[in-house]
């Protein structure tokens, strides 16, 4: 649940940091004191668009800060998300800091326990912390579109929507296949000639991997072959002596000598045998390098014919990268393909077939899962229109009736139920509509189409009662959810709000006094001028005497008879708890 709210420089607030409770909390204050911009930086903080206008005038920047204690509900799912981007707090798991920062030029930052975040992640994770029915929800929920996935998410079934999904998904794919393999026959003939003739090039180059690198190696020696042989020789020469003079001793001779003065020397001094020794190995490695480089200078030579013939080759393997992929395995694996698809197409009508047989038993799969999701809508809808009747009842619309509108249509190409073949989509086999009937004699007609300002208030709130009971969102915010109501179904409403607390921490933005009688926390919103500057305050209304004065304002009668009134309603929103509680 949110804990704590931290905001400064926002719009018209200054700096504010507010405490929330489990239950219900109530925000009031008079039109245009700045209640909805509270809900506006709760929308802000959990990754809404951000503005350069929302930083208060005069400062650099605007922060936005919320403290939310996990819930058991949707704790593992936020934990895995912060534990996949490194974003846990080793020393407290327990709750998750969000911030977000807008600057006056526009751009903002989101950090989660501190680090910063993409707005993605920032969103990720705020979808389990709070739900925000705000107004324009309220056309949202009118607009049939949005009607299947409500009632799918009642009735739990966003699994087998998935599922469906995947299903639908393999099809597409399936059936792109078999539309390619259906193109045009000339296209698919001059598509296969170049197939054939990509792979009998490569196939003609008979490469194997690495040779190149093995062709640039042998080209290297080759192209310096004369310096080779040149350097082979220089060494030879020092390490064996001149042949045709005795002036100059080679090195192997030299060592020869200084070993035999060694020699001598140590059987004068014993502690020079070492040294001795020393000399000998490196008299015999020394050996070894001559013998090494006779053996190379035999094998150096100068051979143009191969050199033209290594040149040629690499030319080829170039070409060949070039037209076909940056390696060797590159073009192997192009001829590989290559060869498949020229296969597919040589036997593209028993491929098509094969295909066609995987469609038809895909269709029948989506069929099956389609008519199990349509019964279970059935099932949920008729639930779901009961409860939404009989909220609709407690809120004084006692004559209203609501079903759940449900079609399928036909469709020649589409999965089969039964002895029909239906249109599908992702979502199943349904459209499905709420549809409304708020007055006696009237018949049930699409929900935009039914209800008065009041009217859609009231169903606007039991609709969400309803489906926010189903909903595992620890807070629950509703931004003035009694606009069009009056004060004698302003108490039911209190109560009906008040229920979600069970399961739910509730916000409530409100200008009826019966509704904000059943807070558990109340905070009054104010807009006042300090240095000339004008600013909102929120005051928490803690002494019973502070939501008395309150009320009564709210209710337009701030005298006596006023006050009393207000205490009547405290009262009587007291007792309901009471009993409710016991």
């Amino acid at each position: 649940m949110l804990e704590e709210l931290r905001i400064r420089n926002f719009a018209i607030i200054d700096q504010l940091e507010l405490t929330f409770v489990q239950g219900l909390n109530v925000i009031t204050g008079e039109t245009g004191a700045g209640k909805s911009i509270l809900i506006d930086a709760v929308e802000l903080l959990l990754g809404g668009k951000a503005d350069g206008s929302m930083v208060r005038s005069g400062a650099e920047k605007a922060l936005i800060e919320g403290s939310f204690a996990l819930d058991e509900r949707t704790r593992p799912a936020i934990l895995a998300i912060l534990e996949r981007e490194e974003l846990l707090d080793p020393e407290n798991n327990e709750v998750v800091v969000v911030a977000r920062e807008v600057r006056s030029n526009g751009r903002s930052a989101a950090r989660v326990n501190g680090v910063t975040v993409n707005i993605d992640i920032l969103q990720a994770v705020g979808a389990f912390l709070v739900d925000i029915h705000g107004q324009s929800e309220h056309l949202s929920l009118l607009k049939a579109s949005a009607h299947l996935d409500l009632l799918d998410r009642y009735a739990n079934l966003l699994d087998q929507r998935a599922a469906m999904a995947t299903l639908v998904a393999r099809l597409r794919d399936l059936r792109s296949e078999i539309r390619h393999l259906q193109e045009d026959e000339d296209a698919l003939k001059r598509r296969a000639e170049r197939l054939r003739d990509d792979i009998e090039i490569i196939e003609a180059a008979a490469l194997v991997p690495g040779e190149d690198d093995e062709l640039r190696n042998e080209r290297n020696l080759l192209s310096n072959s004369e310096q080779l042989a040149h350097l082979t020789s220089e060494s030879l020469a020092l390490l064996d002596g001149d042949e045709h003079t005795s002036e100059q001793l080679g090195a192997i001779d030299a060592l020869h000598q200084t070993a035999g003065l060694m020699q001598k020397l140590a059987a004068i001094d014993p502690a020079r045998k070492e040294d001795y020794d020393l000399l000998m190995d490196a008299i015999t490695n020394v050996e070894e390098i001559g013998s090494s480089l006779r053996d190379y200078a035999e094998t150096v030579e100068y051979d143009p014919d191969r050199l033209n013939e290594i040149e040629e080759r690499l030319e080829a393997i170039r070409i060949l990268c070039k037209r076909y992929g940056a390696t060797i395995p590159d073009v192997l694996a192009y001829a590989e393909k290559a060869a498949e698809e020229l296969e597919g197409i040589e036997n593209s009508e028993a491929r098509i077939a094969e295909l066609q047989q995987q469609e038809s038993r895909l269709l029948h799969q989506i069929g099956e899962l389609g008519e199990r999701l349509s019964k279970a809508r059935a099932r949920a809808a008729e639930t779901l229109s009961k409860n939404i009747v009989r909220e609709l009842g407690d809120l004084r619309m006692a004559n209203a009736r609501f079903e759940v509108g449900m079609n399928v249509r036909e469709d020649p190409t589409g999965c089969f139920v039964g002895q029909q073949r239906l249109a599908f989509d992702e979502t199943g086999i349904d459209d499905v509509e709420f549809m409304m009937s708020a007055n006696p004699g009237e018949h049930l007609r699409p929900l935009i189409k039914v209800a008065s300002g009041g009217e859609m208030a009231r169903i606007m709130l039991s609709l969400k009662r309803v489906l926010t009971q189903a909903d595992q969102t620890p807070t629950l915010i509703f931004d003035e959810i009694d606009q069009g109501i009056g004060g004698r179904v302003g108490s039911v409403v209190g109560e009906k709000l008040w229920g979600l607390t069970g399961s739910h921490q509730v916000l409530v933005v409100t200008h009826l006094a019966q509704l904000a009688g059943y807070a558990d926390c109340h905070y009054r919103v104010a807009k006042t001028i300090s240095s000339g500057r004008t600013q909102t305050i929120v005051v928490a209304l803690n002494q019973p005497e502070e939501r008395v004065e309150e009320l009564a304002a709210m209710l337009g009668t701030p005298n006596e008879s006023g006050k009393q009134s207000a205490r009547d309603l405290l009262a009587e929103a007291s007792t309901y708890k009471q009993h409710q509680a016991s």
